[in-house]
């Protein structure tokens, strides 16, 4: 049975309802922890296509991970079973992706990578350490502008260093006790936003918008907004971070009905966002372009 389509621009961080560069998160139920939708197969056929192209590129994992691996892979597995029936069958020793032809099989590689190929989220796990929480394991396909390469081993400052308001203000010290006072029975959900040239999903190299924003040039780009969930492993006691990848086409945003609400508020929060910021998103020389594109629609 074919999935219903999820309508573009689901998920809003720019409505106002949180602020860019800031925690913001919200207690979510098990029922919504993945995301599975109708660019499933494509979105598991492109991480098929990044594990054969280069592993290491976007898979790693600390030789001391294999148990929290398989809490994770645990994890996942009995959330498809209990609330995605529709897109995903689990067996004793595997697990079929419905209506793609994909079996994956348990036990034949590292845990972690067998739950990333059932899933569209990417998965992370953090671990404790002397500076903090760290990257130990990870299975990142679709990065914002970073490559694992340079994150794995690092603790959470390190991981952020260079972005505006995390290291040596309040955001930081906001995630380090999230992550000491986290609750195994406890799951959370941030997102992050920005505006992409294309809609790539792997996307490990900084890419800025280079040309003049017109109201035709702003239908070629694309809102890229991060789901990230957080949930401490029950046994380990690590923590699984989830990144799942929404891409909202800006030529779509003219069929919306509250258009023009989503064309307000995403200026708003374009006008709000500090140079800093700015540069970071990769939107410094577009900004006030795609602001004014917007104000006219």
């Amino acid at each position: 049975m074919p999935m219903p389509p999820e309508p573009p621009f689901q998920h809003r961080p720019y409505d106002g309802s949180t602020r860019p560069f800031t925690v913001g998160l919200k207690p979510i139920g098990e029922e919504t922890w993945l995301e599975p939708d109708q660019f499933l197969d494509a979105h598991l056929a492109e991480k098929e296509r990044l594990f054969a192209q280069d592993l290491r590129a976007v898979f790693r994992a600390e030789e001391d991970t294999c148990a929290a691996q398989r809490e994770v892979l645990d994890l996942v597995t009995d959330n498809l079973m209990r609330f995605h029936p529709l897109t995903h069958r689990v067996e004793a020793g595997s697990a079929t992706v419905i209506g793609t032809g994909r079996r994956i099989a348990f036990g034949q590689e590292p845990a972690l990578l067998t739950a990333s190929k059932l899933v569209q989220e990417d998965l992370v796990i953090m671990r404790e350490g002397p500076d903090g929480y760290r990257l130990v394991a990870a299975s990142v396909c679709f990065p914002s502008s970073w490559r694992l390469s340079e994150k794995i081993g690092r603790s959470m400052s390190g991981i952020h260093e260079g972005v505006p308001d995390f290291n040596g203000a309040r955001m930081g010290q906001v995630v380090g006790r999230l992550f000491e006072n986290l609750a195994t029975d406890q799951l959370v959900c941030r997102f992050n936003w920005s505006i992409y040239p294309d809609d790539n999903l792997h996307h490990p190299i900084p890419e800025g918008i280079a040309f003049a924003v017109t109201e035709e040039s702003l239908a070629r780009l694309f809102l890229r907004v991060e789901r990230q969930t957080l949930r401490r492993l029950p046994k380990s006691g690590d923590i699984v971070f989830t990144i799942r990848i929404h891409h909202d086409p800006l030529a779509k945003l003219a069929e919306q009905e509250d258009r023009k609400r989503i064309a307000s508020d995403l200026r708003s929060q374009l006008m709000d966002l500090t140079a800093d910021q700015l540069d970071y998103k990769g939107m410094i020389r577009a900004r006030d372009e795609i602001a004014e594109t917007l104000e006219r629609m």
